[in-house]
């Protein structure tokens, strides 16, 4: 298994807990992949820009994947599958990792307000 690298980038002081979510969903995305036999190309580095599709590679069984990992980790605070249906196909189709950041750092932040 390749260690996931999150891509280093500047962000003010709360946007911890982002950096946090992107650590971890990088995680899920290098496992997910491992569990598909493709894994990650070692040179790539998962970050706020990389697009599920184009960069990653992950096809619609991945985003399944994907959604049964954050689900287990962050419970019902982060519908993914939600999220997903609010989008159109393009913009499906050109996912970032960081518009799922934002969605579930976003999603966590509210859930700690109302809770």
């Amino acid at each position: 298994m390749n260690p996931v690298r999150p891509a280093q980038e500047a962000a003010p002081a709360d946007a911890a807990p982002a950096a946090a979510v992107l650590a971890e969903i990088a995680e899920m995305i290098e496992a997910v992949l491992e569990d598909a036999g493709a894994g990650l190309d070692p040179d790539t580095v998962v970050g706020m820009d990389s697009r599920f599709a184009d960069d990653l590679e992950l096809e619609s069984i991945d985003l399944v994947a994907l959604a049964e990992r954050l689900e287990e980790r962050y419970g019902d605070r982060v519908n993914f599958a939600e999220f997903l249906a609010d989008l159109d196909l393009d913009e499906i189709i050109a996912l970032t990792v960081g518009r799922l950041v934002d969605h579930v750092a976003g999603r966590l932040a509210a859930a700690t307000v109302e809770g």
